[in-house]
């Protein structure tokens, strides 16, 4: 059988070749390592929170208050409805779903409580050569008895009488020449 276009078998090869990459860009695009988490995924999300940002919410003897970020400044006030002279306006607001509606430069924006990101600094390094910390530390107790307060308090005046002690050796190994050995913390 013999091909009738036989020039268009090079460009079926080439369109199918440039659809790959371009299909792979895509979903670079969805999934980059750039993106902070909550905007990673689909392109049509929310993304980032806009130029202002409700930050709390307070009931005060003269009313509700409202804390509003400006995200460019970097600063913060907090305002009651209608209130001017802050570069916006809280217009309304809904309790039963922690937002309000703002007036910034012109337009017309729905705000809804910001929520903290609480992220893990990671496991607690131990110092080095720090077996004093550890057992005052081991002898501290949630909601303690007396004698628990007691075992602490022994724990801490014997790591206090322990580091004198080191402290009279390195003294007295200073003052015959010896070389003094690190002093424990």
């Amino acid at each position: 059988m013999r091909l009738r276009h036989p020039h268009l078998t090079p460009l079926a090869l080439l369109a199918a070749l440039a659809a790959g990459p371009a299909a792979a860009l895509a979903d670079l695009a969805k999934a980059s390592p750039f993106l902070p988490s909550s905007m990673a995924g689909s392109a049509g999300s929310s993304g980032p929170s806009g130029p202002v940002e409700l930050r709390g919410v307070m009931s005060t003897s003269q009313g509700t208050e409202y804390c509003i970020y400006d995200v460019v400044k970097k600063t913060s006030a907090w305002v009651g409805l209608n209130e001017e002279g802050n570069g916006f306006v809280v217009k309304s607001a809904d309790p039963a779903s922690d937002s309000v509606t703002v007036e910034f430069q012109g337009r017309t924006m729905n705000l809804v409580l910001h929520t903290a990101k609480i992220t893990s600094a990671g496991p607690a390094v131990p110092v080095a050569n720090n077996q004093a910390g550890s057992a005052i530390t081991q002898t501290v107790v949630l909601n303690p008895t007396p004698a628990d307060e007691q075992r602490r308090l022994d724990a801490v005046a014997a790591e206090v009488r322990r580091r004198r002690l080191e402290r009279e050796k390195a003294a007295q190994e200073a003052q015959s020449g010896a070389p003094a050995a690190a002093p424990a913390r």
